[in-house]
Parts: C-alpha cells; sequence; structure tokens
C-alpha cells in the first residue's frame, strides 16, 4: 500500500522519477503521507468563531473554517470572505495536528494553540477589530 499512496502523492504534486527518489530519504515523508492519507478520510480541522468584535471581514460567532487533514480550506464550507491576518494564525495548530496525525497521536490532544486570534488588538487599544477562533478536529461524516 505504502508504494501505491507515494506514487499516487508524486503524481498529483508533479514529481519527476528523481524527485520521487529523494523524497524517501529520511523516511519521515513516507511516514507523514502514508498516515495522512489514511486521516483524510476520517477527519477535518474545523476553526469555529467563537468571538468576534468589530470585524472588517465580518467575521461572526459561529462562522467555521473548514479545513482538510493537508492545511487545505475546503472553500465550500468556509466563509465567503476569509482575513488573511485571521486565517494566518491557524498555521500553528494545523502544523500541530498534522504532526499528531503523522505519528499516529490522538490529533485533538495538542497543548497549545487551542484556541487563535486575529493579530488586531481592537478599537479600544489602538487597533480596528478582534476575532478568536477555537481549533480542533472533527470525525467527518461517513460517505453514502
Amino acid at each position: 500500500m505504502t508504494k501505491e499512496v507515494i506514487r499516487k502523492y508524486g503524481e498529483r504534486v508533479g514529481y519527476s522519477e528523481n524527485e520521487l527518489k529523494i523524497f524517501h530519504d529520511g523516511g519521515h515523508r513516507i511516514r507523514q503521507v502514508e498516515r495522512l492519507s489514511e486521516a483524510s478520510s476520517l477527519y477535518t480541522i474545523e476553526a469555529e468563531v467563537v468571538k468576534a468584535c468589530n470585524c472588517n471581514s465580518e467575521h461572526s460567532i459561529g462562522q467555521k473554517f473548514i479545513i482538510d487533514v493537508d492545511g487545505n480550506f475546503i472553500t465550500k464550507l468556509c466563509p465567503k470572505r476569509m482575513c488573511v491576518y485571521l486565517t494566518s494564525q491557524l498555521v500553528v495548530p494545523v502544523a500541530l495536528i498534522n504532526e499528531r496525525l503523522s505519528e499516529g497521536l490522538s490529533p485533538n490532544d495538542f497543548h497549545f494553540m487551542r484556541y487563535i486570534r486575529c493579530p488586531d488588538t481592537g478599537v479600544e487599544c489602538l487597533g480596528y477589530g478582534e476575532v478568536t477562533l477555537k481549533v480542533q478536529v472533527v470525525k467527518r461524516a461517513k460517505q453514502k
């Protein structure tokens, strides 16, 4: 199975035969691609707005950003407008989740950045607004 998963991955991202050989160096990439391919049908990452005040992008409580386990937004399941300042804060928690999945660990059992905030400090602190997201891994609905 591993060889097939890696071959398909290499085709998808456009690796040459030489790049595919180099890809095997270290072993960690093989493990990650294989485990994330397994996890991709089981989980998605959800970042839900739990606090929003004066947001220029009009993010509001209850909105959800849905991200696949590889870190790609599933745009049809996300708000129409997504603030770059807010979404950029998802880098660390998504990387932590990605690493946990690739090591076969419980994806929600990470310590840092379960909640993230946009870097804006709000109008009281000479900013504009502020938004907080709760980040978690959720099981995907079964496909029929």
